[in-house]
């Protein structure tokens, strides 16, 4: 399930046009300019996908996005993600340990990387350098959720200001019913053009370490 906003019609028509853009197939354009209906062969792409699009606003936070969309959510429990956090994220270990805690809510903990040269110094002289070290003290939000259905209805309502980080989980920790399942591996929000150069340069020189299926 998508929760759309910004570029929504693009999004749509990606999947609306995924055979074509994944396969290879024949076209016939006759003289008359007649245009035959495309043959595909063997190379389609066969995810066994069901999507449902949903509209939710330009500007909508995303408290609200998660309500407009509950009327799709046909199941007691269902997981969450925002779509700009990339990780090997074991989700269903995060299932498992959300089984087991009995709360209304999970959220993956993770150790971001440092945007900024870590040193280590004696004296004046810095004797080790780390280009990009892993933040290991505490823990933020990684982005990846595992919900029961009661905490849309008892916890969010369609205010389109609010975020999902602010009164709802807040309110869930207060209440003692949201618990973390810890990450220790992979974690990169793309937030920036930085981070998306960064990221593309891992898939493209083959070192994703998000990848964990076969091709």
């Amino acid at each position: 399930m998508l929760a759309l906003g910004y570029k929504s019609d693009l999004i749509k028509q990606y999947f609306l046009d995924y055979r074509h853009l994944t396969s290879d197939f024949t076209l016939h354009l006759g003289a008359d300019g007649a245009e035959s209906e495309p043959v595909f062969h063997g190379t389609a792409a066969k995810e066994d996908w069901e999507i449902t699009f949903v509209e939710t606003g330009l500007t909508t936070a995303t408290a609200a996005r998660i309500r407009r969309v509950a009327q799709h959510l046909d199941a007691d429990r269902f997981a969450l993600t925002y779509g700009d956090g990339i990780g090997d994220v074991d989700i269903t270990g995060a299932l498992r340990h959300h089984v087991e805690q009995g709360l209304l809510g999970t959220l993956t903990g993770v150790h971001p990387s440092s945007r900024y040269g870590e040193m280590r110094v004696e004296g004046d002289t810095v004797v080790e350098f780390n280009e990009k070290p892993t933040l290991a003290d505490g823990w933020v939000n990684g982005g990846f959720f595992l919900f029961e259905r009661e905490f849309v209805d008892k916890y969010l309502d369609d205010d389109p200001a609010v975020m999902l980080e602010s009164a709802p989980l807040q309110q869930l920790a207060r209440d003692r019913q949201l618990s973390v399942y810890e990450h220790e591996g992979f974690w990169m929000g793309m937030d920036t053009f930085r981070d998306w150069t960064e990221l593309n340069g891992l898939w493209d020189a083959g070192r994703a370490p998000w990848k964990i299926w076969e091709d």
